[in-house]
C-alpha cells in the first residue's frame, strides 16, 4: 500500500471534543483498501494532518465523503523512495 498525508484546514478553533465523533466515524468506515494510522494538529497553521496507508487516493476519499460529507480535504500521494529514518543514517 502507498502511504498518504491527507490535509484538513479546519481553522484554529480545533478541539478534540470536536474532533472525536468525526474521527469516530472515520475510524468506522475504513476498509482494506484505505486505512487512517495518525493524525496532527497545526493550531497556528489550522490544519489537521492525517497519515494513511492506501490503494489509491480515490479509496481515502470515498471513506471520508461517506464518514464526514463536506469536510474539507486535500490528499498527497507520498514518495516511497523518499521516506526515510534517521536510523538510515547511522
Amino acid at each position: 500500500m502507498a502511504k498518504f498525508l491527507v490535509v484538513h484546514p479546519v481553522g484554529k478553533e480545533l478541539t478534540l471534543e470536536i474532533a472525536a465523533p468525526m474521527a469516530k466515524a472515520i475510524k468506522a468506515n475504513l476498509t482494506a483498501d484505505a486505512y487512517w494510522t495518525q493524525s496532527t494538529y497545526v493550531r497556528g497553521e489550522g490544519r489537521l494532518y492525517c497519515e494513511w496507508d492506501a490503494k489509491d487516493a480515490q479509496s481515502i476519499q470515498k471513506i471520508v465523503d461517506k464518514a464526514a460529507p463536506g469536510f474539507p480535504t486535500e490528499i498527497y500521494k507520498l514518495e516511497n523512495e523518499f521516506m526515510v529514518q534517521s536510523e538510515d543514517f547511522r
